[in-house]
């Protein structure tokens, strides 16, 4: 017994001797930072991992003996909206001090992120949760509340980071203490997460915005993160971040006033040019996205491009911008000044190619600046306008790729802010929400209730931020809280009538970030721009509605998708294409502005394509003949943003309902993927190579292979983009009930009339003749193998873009045979390139063709009770 209690202390001994000595510090090396994280889940049992992947430890390894009045707790309530359980579904609570223990290493510079999720803990009641948290002297958070904070912002969890500057040599160890209030009896601390990231010390001096001599220091700050945004990109996990485990959202729901500008990427580019900036500053994704303000300087020397915070009186703030040239490599072509506060920032402008002396080389400039005032959130505003004075540039316009703000704490060594103050709307919708609540679940306490329902109420209030479309604004409330928000929102306004009355189906299943990436219309807004759904104004039918041309904000064009009630195709698609549209941006895909959702009404608004569908220039009284290359430049464009789909984003995103009216044009004969109803997200691991799914899609252009075994894959895209290349070509539609049996189907027609040397006599008859033969040959070889009856013959959309620009290259050059010769990726084709049509190299049996499947023709028994449906959607072309 006696050795058992020696051995029992010796291992505790060990234990302490460990934690203090390995001491997580940023070695240079962000990945170095990043598996030197602490990640602890407050409350668990047991390791865990997030929905990232990201692994979570214990949290009693850093809690000091002395904590023993501190209680692990699960919660009884999980809120859709969290992104995944881990760390939010449990919590330590306390009564007293708590207080975790952390070693550091004196030098380095740490990102502390407190995550709190304030629902129903059993007997602990969440409105009684008042606690201050100090670190290294410095107050973080006073009197806190996470529940009023909660409400204010609509959020069900709340997620705080902080940046605390190295500390004073000698000293080993972080302590993060939780104190519960002496001023709300009953008052107790809780936490479900805690982060510690090493990181370097970021920080340099900072210009102070109206004192050109003078400048902030950044080393020695501990400061709050205010907002952090990828300026006209996507939203960036922690995993895709440089090393830092840092958040990047779009900037979207920050633009202030009607003028959003344009927003780029730069999808060519080989690779950023570092010149003496280390690369963790952040990610590559944020130097190659960028908003500007727009090619026409009648328009961009109008407004300013302007971006709102809501932040707390009485600090200091450091703000941090991105900037990444692209498009000119000159000084003075883009010149343009920063407003700060209303303070001009930069007295003798801005211009990145000054800065970095050539294109592709990222930068950031520090600005600080003194928020004034006593009580209540002010507003600062973060703007750029082209400069026009003495020194013109060759264009007016601005840039912004990334954009980040920090709270300084101030000299008491204080961050905390007041919690904020509902306003009376909001309070109102709370007390409703949490007396209907309380009325179905008793056992659950009102605050947990009114958390657990944000996801419901709360996407509509989350849109309050997305006014930057209009011009009048909602009251805020009298003071508030800034937030390290995974949610949008750092003002408290109320929400729309439509989503906080419950009776929005469509919303309550939207993700929060796809809700705030759009702008929220209301029913009266969409009445006035189509002038009460004139149908003067109809410019198109689909299988979701008819579509109206429409203005907005007084002169802005807009496409606006009307829901048909008696339509099958309804909110499950409504849904789709907004998470799928408000997540994508690309110079060939439709932008989505936003949407509508009240009274049973479904809208979606769209750019404005001034030149329609592409079906409507081929056939059935189209308006311009197309000549054969802009028919190829708008394939090109169209498989640009397909390709997109398949391998620029996140996930694979397969389109499912690929054809010719869901190419548009806008006013440059620019081509643009549109209507992602469909669209299905790609096999999420590696092992698999498709997604089981029921069929869907548009018959004619439906993927044998798909239609057979049920399982979807991108290269299902490539088979219907393939029959769009024969629909170009012979400018017919892909389903003709009229025509002879064989000719029904034009993958079936093209196919033979391929393998039977005769595709000359299918060919549109105003641009045969013009086409030259190795274009033609190229262009109608790739073709056929898209329309492969198996997806593994079938080439990947990558290889289908560079054989369609091939193929326009071969047109414009006047020796197709050099053309080819000069390009390494088809010398094979060179050798060959004035065989004739019908010796192409079809890698196919020539009797294959007679037993294929044809969507259009062919139905098993089992099917022929419903061919009435069936070859209704043939006849009427515009529907599914």
């Amino acid at each position: 017994m006696h050795i058992g209690c020696h051995l029992k202390l010796f291992v505790i001994f060990t234990i302490i001797l460990l934690l203090n000595t390995i001491k997580p510090s940023f070695s240079g090396n962000p990945k170095a930072a990043a598996s030197a994280a602490i990640a602890l889940d407050c409350g668990a049992t047991s390791e865990g991992k997030d929905g990232d992947g990201r692994k979570w430890d214990i949290d009693t390894k850093y809690l000091p003996p002395s904590q023993g009045d501190s209680q692990t707790i699960k919660a009884t309530f999980q809120d859709p909206s969290l992104p995944s359980e881990i760390p939010y579904m449990t919590a330590r609570v306390s009564n007293s001090d708590m207080s975790y223990k952390f070693p550091i290493d004196s030098k380095s510079r740490y990102f502390l992120r407190l995550h709190f999720y304030p629902t129903n803990y059993n007997s602990f009641n969440i409105s009684n949760s008042y606690f201050s948290v100090t670190v290294a002297g410095f107050t973080l958070l006073n009197n806190f509340s996470a529940a009023i904070t909660a409400e204010a912002l609509t959020q069900a969890y709340i997620i705080k980071e902080y940046s605390i500057a190295p500390l004073d040599d000698g000293v080993d160890s972080l302590e993060v203490v939780f104190k519960p209030s002496n001023k709300h009896p009953g008052s107790f601390s809780f936490i479900n997460g805690i982060e510690l990231v090493p990181t370097p010390n970021f920080f340099d001096s900072a210009s102070l915005v109206g004192f050109s001599d003078q400048t902030l220091d950044g080393k020695t700050s501990t400061v709050e993160t205010i907002a952090r945004l990828n300026v006209g990109g996507n939203y960036i996990p922690p995993t895709n971040d440089s090393g830092l485990l840092r958040t990047w959202y779009d900037d979207t729901p920050y633009i202030f006033g009607a003028a959003a500008g344009v927003t780029s990427a730069d999808n060519e580019t080989v690779g950023l040019v570092y010149q003496g900036m280390p690369k963790y500053i952040a990610p590559y994704d944020v130097y190659d996205t960028w908003r500007s303000m727009g090619p026409d300087p009648n328009i961009t020397l109008n407004f300013n491009l302007t971006w709102a915070f809501s932040v707390d009186p009485a600090f200091t703030y450091i703000i941090r911008l991105h900037f990444c040239e692209h498009i000119y490599s000159k000084v003075n072509q883009r010149l343009f000044n920063i407003f700060i506060y209303n303070q001009t920032a930069t007295p003798s402008g801005a211009d990145v190619i000054a800065w970095t002396g050539a294109k592709d080389v990222p930068i950031y400039k520090d600005y600080a600046v003194n928020v004034q005032g006593k009580e209540g959130q002010q507003e600062l505003l973060v703007g750029l306008h082209p400069r026009d004075g003495v020194e013109k540039p060759e264009f007016y316009d601005a840039l912004l790729n990334g954009l980040e703000m920090f709270k300084v704490s101030d000299g008491n060594k204080n961050l905390a802010g007041p919690n904020p103050t509902l306003s009376e709307a909001l309070a109102k919708v709370v007390k409703e929400k949490r007396e209907d609540f309380s009325k179905d679940k008793p056992n659950i306490n009102a605050i947990g209730a009114a958390s657990g329902v944000a996801a419901a109420f709360g996407l509509a209030t989350v849109f309050a931020v997305v006014l930057y479309k209009k011009k009048s604004k909602m009251p805020r409330s009298k003071s508030g809280t800034t937030s390290w928000l995974p949610l949008y929102g750092n003002s408290q306004t109320t929400g729309m009538k439509s989503t906080i009355g419950g009776s929005s189906v469509a919303s309550a299943q939207l993700s929060t970030e796809a809700a705030a990436n759009c702008r929220h219309f209301t029913l009266a807004e969409i009445r006035r721009a189509t002038k009460n759904f004139d149908e003067s104004h109809v410019i198109g039918v689909g299988g979701f509605g008819k579509v109206y041309k429409g203005v907005i904000d007084g002169s802005f064009k807009v496409a606006i998708k009307k829901s048909n009630p008696s339509s099958e195709q309804g909110v499950n698609e409504f849904v789709t294409e907004i998470e799928m549209l408000s997540k994508l941006r690309h110079k060939h895909l439709v932008s989505l502005i936003g949407y509508c959702e009240e009274d049973g009404e479904m809208a979606l608004v769209y750019d404005f394509m001034a030149h329609g569908t592409l079906r409507e220039h081929l056939y059935k009284g189209n308006k311009i003949n197309l000549t054969w290359k802009q028919r190829l430049e708008m394939l090109i464009g169209a498989a640009k943003g397909l390709h997109y789909l398949h391998t620029g984003s996140k996930y694979t995103i397969i389109h499912r309902d690929v054809k010719t009216t869901n190419i548009l044009l806008d006013e440059n004969w620019v081509a643009k993927i549109s209507d992602f109803g469909l669209s299905k997200t790609g096999p999420e691991t590696t092992n698999q190579n498709h997604v089981s799914t029921v069929v869907k899609g548009s018959f004619g252009y439906l993927d044998p292979e798909y239609f057979r075994r049920q399982q979807l894959t991108e290269k299902s895209d490539v088979y219907s983009f393939g029959v769009v290349l024969f629909e170009i070509l012979c400018a017919r539609p892909a389903l003709n009930p009229s025509l002879p049996k064989e000719q029904v189907s034009l993958a079936d027609w093209a196919r033979s009339s391929v393998r039977k040397g005769n595709i000359d006599d299918i060919i549109d008859p105003h641009i045969k003749g013009t086409i030259k033969p190795e274009c033609l040959k190229k262009f109608v070889d790739t073709a056929f193998k898209c329309l492969s009856d198996h997806g593994i013959d079938r080439p990947s959309m990558s290889d289908l873009l560079w054989n369609l620009e091939f193929s326009l290259q071969l047109q414009e050059s006047g020796d197709g045979e050099k053309a080819a010769t000069n390009n390494g990726r088809n010398n094979a084709v060179s050798d060959n390139i004035n065989m004739h049509l019908n010796t192409l190299n079809l890698e196919e049996d020539e009797d294959e063709g007679d037993d294929e499947y044809s969507a259009a023709t062919t139905l098993s028994s089992n099917e022929e009770n419903s061919s009435t449906a069936i070859f209704s959607q043939i006849v009427h072309q515009t529907g599914r």
